[in-house]
């Protein structure tokens, strides 16, 4: 029987790599959207030429107020496959917000954490009926709340949470063989902040200049990396900060 996972923000992006990745390891997918419904629906199209199946439900990860009608969506989902439950959980769907701590605003700050942290615990709580037991959690972090850069306070404050909400969950559903850990990319060329890295080539040099490896990574280095966490070779491992980031600030 193959797995099915559910990515939020699966659209584009790190959500998108990371649900094709799956899907080539054999697993099907339900992917989230907020605003981004033909992307979703393209990543829908390519999943399914590879024989897998997906399918792609409207989401807003800051707005808890959807969350049970979500769930509900899931399950039908999940019965049109002939199955009650779902196999891995990936917390992906974010954003991100540049400022610095003096000037960062009150209403930036609730969004970075409304998405980012409350979102990611309560939705993660309105699905525990549906994760199979043995299941997987993965939430993502940020190389930023190993080092810091000027203008992410709040959002590395948002994904710290993140960390120390992983180690509860780890915890709290290890009795019923659930994993959960954190991946926290590093500089990675996708539209973050407007594709800042991707597309201004002063960034894209000075990060480059940080990491081991030479280059800032890109997507088809993130995807892989979750979908093998996801994988049965990666039973044992629970509880952990991974960062993959190509050796950033080493």
């Amino acid at each position: 029987m193959s797995t099915i996972s559910i990515v939020t923000g699966g659209s584009r992006g790190l959500g998108r790599n990371t649900a094709l990745s799956i899907a080539r390891h054999g697993g099907d997918v339900i992917l989230t959207y907020r605003s981004q419904a033909e992307e979703a629906r393209r990543v829908v199209a390519e999943i399914e030429a590879m024989g897998r199946r997906a399918a792609a439900i409207s989401l807003d990860t800051g707005d808890t107020s959807g969350f049970p009608a979500f769930a509900d969506q899931v399950r039908a989902t999940l019965g049109a496959w002939s199955r009650n439950t779902f196999d891995h959980l990936v917390n992906n769907a974010g954003h991100g917000e540049m400022a610095g701590f003096a000037e960062t605003a009150e209403a930036q700050f609730d969004q970075l954490f409304d998405v980012h942290v409350k979102g990611v615990f309560f939705l993660t709580q309105a699905l525990l009926p549906l994760l199979a037991d043995g299941g997987r959690i993965v939430n993502f972090s940020s190389g930023l709340t190993r080092v810091s850069y000027p203008g992410f306070a709040a959002y590395s404050a948002a994904k710290g949470a993140v960390e120390i909400l992983t180690l509860y969950m780890a915890k709290e559903l290890g009795a019923r063989g659930i994993t959960a850990n954190a991946i926290a990319p590093g500089a990675i060329e996708t539209d973050f902040l407007g594709g800042a890295v991707r597309d201004t080539p002063a960034y894209n040099e000075a990060f480059a200049a940080m990491i081991a490896l030479g280059r800032v990574g890109v997507p088809d280095d993130i995807g892989p990396a979750v979908a093998s966490l996801l994988g049965p070779d990666n039973r044992w491992i629970t509880a952990q900060r991974i960062e993959v980031s190509g050796g950033q600030n080493i």
